[in-house]
């Protein structure tokens, strides 16, 4: 039996047996409530403050500016109809006065359906497209900008092709505007990016930034939302006056500690670890695309995050190749892992202005800090072989 190999990291990450260790008391002997004022819960209050501190030291943030969330949905969720129903607007026939919120053409499904549904209520949405290599361009995004914009979301690091967007020139032209007397926030929905590159929420300008424990060995069920000082948002949860008043509801201790302990790991391992994703990512693309024809590299090849590899491959079926590789031990994925069961090819890789073949022929394989090179190198070896035997098959229907 072959020992399977994971290189779906950017879907959710194996959970770290050393934030494990650290969440296991508050499964079992301190479980109290953090919101109770006896023993037990100010144990609790004491671990969720803690967990805080190292969240906001991930991204340069203060303490009281992190809101814990059940991950980076609701994260997004809060940011963008919290910010909304924040301005208590009233829907009108004069479009001028409906809320209007700027969003890149690949934003994340849980940007991109949140903003959908409320361009059919009450908001006007415009959707800025990304070049061929997966970028915004942050022109664009001023030149958009509206006397009634009251929000831009566009993401740090995409999900499927890896790329980094410049938020940061995206920032610098929000703040001006604010400077002219514009409420005007700028979310970025950081996902894929925290853990992945050094993510300073003062170097981006960001009022608003999501992120996930799951995607940085902590658990599932747990992200944080970051809530620039000074920014007011509606509460989605109602029920309780937990985290300040933005999310009701119990804290759910353990995990939280966990997201804390991931994050503290993360920082603590940044540059080690992206310096060797990068080089076996590179060797990775570099020995694939010599040897497979007809194999195209999407996104931005220097402006991407070390551990996530976007290939297409003419002449197959992603889904098909997935499978296969599968099979032989190898889970790696054919786009967001909110889109699978999806016939469709994948919007991100259509936005880059590739053909329906090449989009449908798309692969991500991403690859974590507990990947190792001989995971990589089996991948190589069993990759041309897949995709041979698939484009074969192929060409043997179509002359049926």
């Amino acid at each position: 039996m072959f020992e399977r190999v994971y290189l779906d990291n950017a879907a959710t990450t194996r959970l770290d047996p050393a934030v494990l260790e650290e969440m296991l008391p508050f499964l079992t002997d301190d479980y109290g409530n953090a919101s109770s004022i006896h023993s037990f819960g100010q144990t609790a209050r004491a671990a969720v403050d803690k967990a805080r501190h190292r969240v906001a030291a991930l991204i340069n943030a203060r303490p009281a500016e992190i809101v814990f969330t059940s991950g980076g949905t609701e994260s997004n969720n809060l940011a963008i109809r919290g910010s909304v129903e924040s301005i208590r607007r009233k829907p009108s026939e004069n479009e001028d006065h409906r809320p209007h919120l700027i969003v890149s053409a690949i934003e994340h499904p849980a940007v991109k359906m949140v903003c959908d549904d409320l361009s059919g209520i009450s908001c006007d949405v415009t959707v800025i497209p990304v070049d061929e290599s997966g970028v915004v361009d942050h022109r664009a995004v001023k030149d958009s900008i509206r006397e009634n914009t009251v929000l831009v979301s566009i993401m740090a690091v995409n999900n499927e092709i890896g790329t980094i967007q410049p938020i940061a020139d995206i920032g610098r032209a929000i703040r001006s505007r604010r400077d002219a007397g514009q409420r005007i926030w700028l979310h970025t929905d950081a996902v894929q990016a925290v853990g992945k590159m050094p993510v300073d929420v003062e170097e981006l300008g960001c009022d608003l930034l999501s992120l996930s424990g799951h995607k940085i060995h902590g658990p599932k069920g747990i992200g944080a939302l970051y809530v620039r000082r000074g920014v007011r948002l509606h509460p989605q949860n109602i029920g309780g006056r937990q985290e300040r008043g933005n999310r009701g509801g119990t804290e759910p201790v353990a995990q939280i500690v966990g997201l804390g302990s991931a994050a503290e790991k993360a920082s603590s391992s940044l540059i080690k670890t992206t310096e060797r994703l990068r080089k076996l990512r590179d060797d990775f693309e570099d020995r694939v695309l010599e040897s497979i024809p007809e194999a195209y590299l999407n996104g931005d090849r220097p402006r991407r995050v070390p551990n996530i590899s976007n290939i297409s491959f003419r002449g197959i079926e992603g889904e098909g190749l997935l499978i296969n590789l599968d099979m032989q031990g190898f889970a790696v994925s054919t786009g967001a892992a909110c889109s699978s069961g999806s016939i469709e090819p994948s919007p991100v890789i259509i936005a880059l202005g590739r053909d329906d073949e090449l989009a449908r022929g798309a692969i991500r394989f991403s690859f974590s800090r507990f990947t190792t090179n001989d995971e990589v190198e089996r991948l190589i070896t069993a990759l041309p072989r897949s995709v041979e035997t698939l484009r074969s098959l192929s060409a043997g229907l179509a002359h049926k």
